[in-house]
């Protein structure tokens, strides 16, 4: 049975982007290694730490399906219409974009609300993991008790400002039980479930 988890790139002063959506500083550390690692579906190709890379393979070969929000689907362009993962893609939005409801789209868009999303990945994927992207996204997983894990790729680095993973949760405290902690080139990964 899969799980439903997070895996965001995090400077240690907790922002997973800048201001306006640009992740480059915060990804310097996918082109740091010496061990390719070809983007599954496009053309792109990473060179990161053996260990970052092989924990990479492990994400794309364990997901089956994403979920996240109208912002993070705009701020990626619609990622060129080929989804992250290549796994069927939930978008939570009130207002769908006309574009893309058509026959044969990559996205289906959930005005449900966050919970039928979920509920409609965990369908898809099957036995794989479900990913949720999109900060907003995240925090009401959280705030819902639907998140199983947090994956953290700690970059070197601090952002000083841009946008936060967590922001403001508003909830009681939530203990995390460590699962791993990896050393990369220029980045540290934890990964933690959430204790339920």
């Amino acid at each position: 049975m899969g799980i439903v988890l997070t895996a965001f790139t995090m400077s240690l002063d907790g922002f997973i982007a800048e201001s306006n959506n640009d992740v480059a500083r915060l990804f310097k550390w996918y082109f740091s290694g010496d061990t390719p690692f070809p983007l599954p579906g496009t053309s792109h190709v990473f060179k990161m730490s053996a260990r970052s890379a092989e924990l990479f393979a492990s994400y794309f070969i364990d997901t089956g399906a994403l979920v996240t929000g109208r912002g993070d689907f705009e701020a990626s362009n619609a990622w060129a219409g080929s989804p992250p993962f290549s796994v069927p893609t939930f978008i939570v939005t009130h207002h769908p974009p006309q574009e893309w409801l058509k026959e044969g789209s990559p996205f289906t868009f959930v005005t449900e609300g966050v919970e039928s999303a979920i509920a409609r990945a965990k369908a898809a994927a099957g036995d794989k993991n479900v990913v949720v992207s999109g900060s907003k996204i995240v925090q009401q997983c959280i705030r819902l008790g639907l998140l199983d894990e947090i994956n953290i790729d700690l970059a070197s680095m601090l952002l000083g400002s841009g946008i936060s993973l967590f922001g403001t949760l508003g909830i009681d405290p939530i203990e995390l039980e460590r699962i791993h902690t990896i050393e990369g080139d220029q980045v540290t990964h934890l990964r933690f479930r959430i204790k339920k």
